[in-house]
């Protein structure tokens, strides 16, 4: 029994998911996964960010998902993609599509993963396997010069003089998150943390670390 068939099976919320959707969602499974020991050159990433009703994963829903193509130490603004949410299982594979495989590049997981999360689960009826990087962890492993701690994405915009053309929407700041991993990344680079490995372990490691003094 493949995948598509246990999840469709039974009464299971995708089970109405459009032929259409269906493929495309196994298209994207059948992608390339890429290598985790690949420089940063030689990588693209993609910073995903979400805008919602607000910040009660309890009650507040999606409105738009973002996303925003770095390869080559640049911001590549053609590869750029915002969806809003009035088709919910449409905006999922689309973002799933433009996403790819690359690793996802996200600030404050702790949110818009676990909202984007559910909604894969709730429209399309799994959970994607993606690498994900937060950069709300890595930012203060790799400039503690300007924050020592975990803080507000407006706090790391001013610390580092980045401005964005549209604050609390979803691309605006993406592109805001897009300038900062530039600068997380060149720092990493000079560093030696020059693999998608070594930075996903960093901003692992500044959580737990967090986490450690915390309790």
């Amino acid at each position: 029994m493949n995948w598509l068939t246990k999840m469709f099976s039974g009464d299971h919320p995708a089970a109405n998911l459009p032929e259409a959707l269906r493929e495309r969602v196994e298209q994207w499974r059948a992608l390339e996964e890429p290598s985790l020991d690949s420089s940063h050159s030689d990588t693209r990433y993609c910073i995903v960010n979400t805008e919602a009703t607000g910040m009660d994963l309890s009650k507040d829903r999606l409105l738009a998902v973002a996303g925003i193509g770095v390869e080559k130490g640049l911001i590549a603004h053609r590869d750029a993609l915002e969806i809003g949410f009035d088709s919910p299982a449409e905006a999922l594979v689309q973002m799933l599509e433009f996403i790819g495989k690359s690793p996802v590049i996200i600030f404050n997981a702790e949110f818009n993963r676990t909202a984007l999360m559910a909604a894969f689960e709730m429209h399309l009826g799994f959970e994607p396997d993606i690498e994900w990087i937060d950069a709300y962890w890595l930012l203060p492993s790799l400039f503690n010069d300007k924050h020592d701690r975990p803080v507000r994405l407006a706090d790391w915009m001013k610390a580092m003089g980045v401005e964005t053309f549209q604050r609390h929407r979803a691309l605006g700041d993406a592109y805001a998150i897009a300038k900062l991993f530039l600068a997380a990344q060149s720092r990493a680079s000079q560093r030696g943390y020059r693999t998608v490995r070594s930075i996903v372990d960093l901003a692992i490691s500044r959580k737990r670390l967090q986490r450690s003094i915390s309790s």
